[in-house]
């Protein structure tokens, strides 16, 4: 029910208008998908029970907060499992040898081709936190964002980070020639894979992210299991 007025001949009259309950469902209902941090049903941390409580204590941050995208997984905590060790194994391993810097990079690019604002956010911030250098990091961002690494980088990173673009937009383009370019830049095998997983890895985040519809509402940015010295240590600091 709604009330106004109106005037008339200079008259103030009030009306009553009333609303069907359908209508006010349906706008409580619109109102409470702008706050959900996704299109699917999940469950809280404070309502989590057993394994999926487990799970969230091992990769909650300050304030028991948990990302969205882990929160996504809340009905299969074995996919939020298997998530968590593939993304601390090909992003955080103490056993890779490029820099977690440039890595994190890689993963901005591939969610700024991916047009996922959710990731590009997080680990932009990531990245940031790691370069320590805000000029720099602005001049990356805009690079990438214009699908021009070269305005940023050179040698082996540029050329990361174009194989990362191929594969991220053409995948069904790369030949063995693209591998032997990355070694002609400079990288060697392990690293060809390092540069490979951590695109794979964000092509999956950002689809299951995109396809969920999961947003940053309540998230903290750029928080990450940044503890390379522990594979297993998932905790977000």
């Amino acid at each position: 029910m709604r009330v106004g007025k109106f005037a008339e001949s200079g008259w103030t009259r009030s009306f009553v208008v009333i609303l069907p309950a359908s209508y006010v469902v349906k706008a409580e209902a619109a109102s409470e998908q702008l706050l959900a941090m996704t299109w699917i049903k999940t469950i809280s941390y404070d309502e989590a029970t057993g394994k999926l409580k487990q799970l969230y204590d091992r990769i909650k941050g300050p304030d028991n907060n948990v990302d969205n995208i882990m929160l996504a997984h809340s009905l299969r905590p074995h996919s939020m499992e298997g998530h968590m060790a593939l993304y601390k194994y090909v992003l955080h391993h103490p056993r890779n040898t490029l820099p977690k810097l440039f890595l994190e990079t890689v993963g901005v690019y591939v969610s700024s081709l991916n047009r996922c604002e959710y990731c590009v956010e997080h680990h932009f911030a990531g990245m940031s936190r790691l370069l320590d250098d805000s000029v720099r990091a602005a001049a990356i961002r805009a690079a990438l964002e214009v699908r021009n690494p070269g305005n940023a980088f050179s040698g082996p990173e540029l050329a990361a980070l174009e194989y990362a673009e191929k594969l991220t937009s053409a995948a069904d383009t790369i030949k063995e020639k693209d591998i032997e370019t990355l070694r002609q830049a400079g990288l060697d095998d392990g690293q060809i894979l390092e540069i490979n997983q951590v695109t794979a890895y964000f092509c999956y985040a950002n689809r299951m992210v995109l396809g969920l519809g999961i947003n940053t509402e309540g998230d903290i940015i750029g928080l990450s299991p940044g503890d390379a010295s522990d594979p297993d240590n998932w905790s977000h600091q």
